[in-house]
């Protein structure tokens, strides 16, 4: 079902008309709104690349202590976070200090840290594709152990969402259910993200997140009751204001590829709040095995006379082989691991 209803104290009822769509993930197995809700996927996918998700089944609980974990873990000791920095871990694992990330370039005013995947680093010899240094462990910091386990489990259980999602997609375009099951069916190589964005009032200090498009299949946003978020559609920058208990989702370049363009990742930004304020965000990106390609679906004539082929940006091409691709958006983001471990991409 996709509804602009208005909000009152549940995500199922939302108070004031939003930019996006809200599409309730029930009605992909209710009979009698399959049709309707699948309709309203594609639609909602190609309009503006972005949407509410709610009846997604994270339970309230979890939530609550995603958000605990969170909190606790950016309140640790600067020192402390330090110890376990990303600029230490090849695989791209760890936490990022105020600015130290780049979007095309420009530093990213957040802190945050990047969990994968909990997988042994492979035995790799120097002829070995650079992106197979990806695959590793996590970093944990030695005061907080209740954070691996917290954002394993709510990894687990966004990334059943996220699945369910795909196996939507794929309906909706009038493909088998599993058509896209071979992009995650071999090692994951998923990522979440915990964001803590503090305010400023300093106009060289808004980006949160430069305007980007996310590389992966599909990301899954918890948002706090701050707004920040912000989507380009026809020029325009749209605010997306959390509404709660819902997830922001969106498509990445994957799905771009993967439909020869007929669903479109769309370009967005965080602009962080006035001084005083801190914003935080959880995201979780659904991300191909880093093994293999993009395949191209046989959509139906009418759905294909649609597709307008995949953007090409000069700056950031897009691969087909999926290592190669990943590997890309990592070292041009994070230079500092780019320098310590991958000193051959250096310019």
């Amino acid at each position: 079902m996709m509804t602009n209803k208005r909000r009152g104290a549940t995500p199922d009822t939302p108070q004031k008309q939003p930019a996006l769509p809200i599409l309730d993930l029930r009605d992909f197995q209710r009979t009698d709104q399959r049709q309707t809700f699948l309709a309203n996927l594609r639609q909602a996918a190609r309009d503006v690349g972005f949407f509410y998700l709610i009846g997604h089944g994270v339970n309230d609980t979890l939530i609550q202590q995603i958000w605990q974990v969170s909190r606790r873990f950016f309140a640790l000791p600067q020192a402390e976070k330090n110890a376990i920095s990303m600029a230490n871990s090849p695989h791209f694992r760890g936490y990022t200090q105020l600015g130290r990330e780049l979007t095309r370039g420009v530093p990213d005013r957040r802190e945050q840290i990047d969990i994968g995947a909990e997988l042994p680093a492979l035995e790799l010899s120097s002829k070995d594709p650079a992106w197979m240094r990806l695959q590793g462990p996590n970093q944990w910091p030695s005061r907080l152990p209740e954070l691996r386990e917290v954002t394993l489990e709510w990894s687990a259980t966004l990334r059943s969402v996220a699945i369910s999602l795909l196996h939507a997609f794929s309906v909706a375009l009038e493909q088998p259910e599993t058509a896209l099951d071979g992009l995650i069916n071999k090692a994951p190589a998923q990522l979440l993200k915990l964001i803590r964005y503090p305010g400023s009032h300093q106009a060289h200090e808004r980006q949160g997140v430069g305007p980007h498009k996310d590389a992966g299949i599909l990301t899954l946003l918890l948002q706090d009751d701050h707004p920040g978020l912000q989507v380009e559609k026809n020029g325009e920058w749209l605010d997306v204001p959390p509404i709660p208990g819902a997830l922001v989702v969106n498509i990445g370049e994957i799905l771009e590829l993967a439909t020869n363009g007929y669903l479109r990742a769309t370009l967005h930004r965080v602009l962080v709040p006035d001084a005083g304020v801190t914003r935080y965000s959880i995201g979780y990106f659904l991300s191909p095995s880093l093994e293999g390609s993009v395949p191209l679906l046989p959509l139906p004539e009418h759905l294909a006379k649609d597709a307008l082929g995949p953007e090409s940006d000069p700056d950031n091409p897009l691969f087909r082989d999926i290592g190669p691709n990943a590997l890309k958006g990592r070292l041009r983001s994070h230079p500092d691991v780019t320098e310590r471990f991958y000193p051959e991409f250096l310019p």
